[in-house]
């Protein structure tokens, strides 16, 4: 695989979120050479979009990214959350992925999910669309949009959040970020009709 400008910079800003070394990233998402890293870098720190650490984002190499903040609960992964998801990724450079607590989760779909919250972040995270999943806040949601800083925010065709709610916050910590609603094709698919269907077959209903 080639490396180009954008995956250094997506890579370096996904390792400073995840306090990763970002050449040992690199090396293992696109199988390059350390060599050929470094003299990406190199490049890029001549044209300063990355600072001379070697391992952050300039402040022109950060604005030079579009970073696409979702969230959700995804307990059990379906069509709709690909299409929402892939969605959500056209819309930008870096899709960040944000988990609900199991205490959020059942807060929102008032009862327990059926996978932990680290569970539901390993599946997120092996989705190829998704370059960052995180696990929430409890208690301010803005903690979380603050420490990614996203351009834009979007939000899934069946999540509560308004969008007037979403950038009265978003102006609170000084943040100016697009809001985007997201539409499903099967806006009926989710995860609690999937687990009542899968009740119903197990029962012989």
């Amino acid at each position: 695989m080639e490396l180009n400008e954008k995956d250094i910079l997506s890579a370096m800003y996904v390792c400073q979120i995840n306090r990763e070394t970002p050449i040992d990233f690199i090396k293992k998402k696109c199988g390059c050479s350390e060599n050929v890293i470094n003299s990406k870098i190199d490049e890029l720190i001549k044209n300063s979009l990355i600072n001379k650490d070697r391992n952050t984002l300039s402040k022109i190499g950060r604005e030079s990214l579009h970073v696409v903040l979702a969230g959700g609960v995804f307990d059990i992964i379906h069509p709709g959350h690909i299409h929402t998801l892939n969605e959500a990724k056209s819309l930008g450079d870096i899709l960040v992925v944000v988990i609900a607590t199991d205490n959020t989760a059942i807060k929102m779909k008032k009862k327990k999910p059926l996978h932990t919250q680290e569970q539901r972040q390993e599946l997120v995270d092996s989705l190829s669309i998704v370059d960052l999943c995180l696990i929430g806040q409890e208690g301010d949601l803005f903690k979380t949009v603050n420490h990614v800083k996203p351009q834009i925010i979007a939000l899934g065709y069946d999540q509560m959040h308004q969008e007037k709610f979403i950038i009265e916050g978003c102006k609170k910590i000084k943040l100016e970020a697009k809001v985007a609603r997201l539409q499903s094709p099967i806006p009926e698919s989710s995860s609690s009709e999937i687990q009542k269907e899968y009740g119903k077959s197990i029962h012989g209903i």
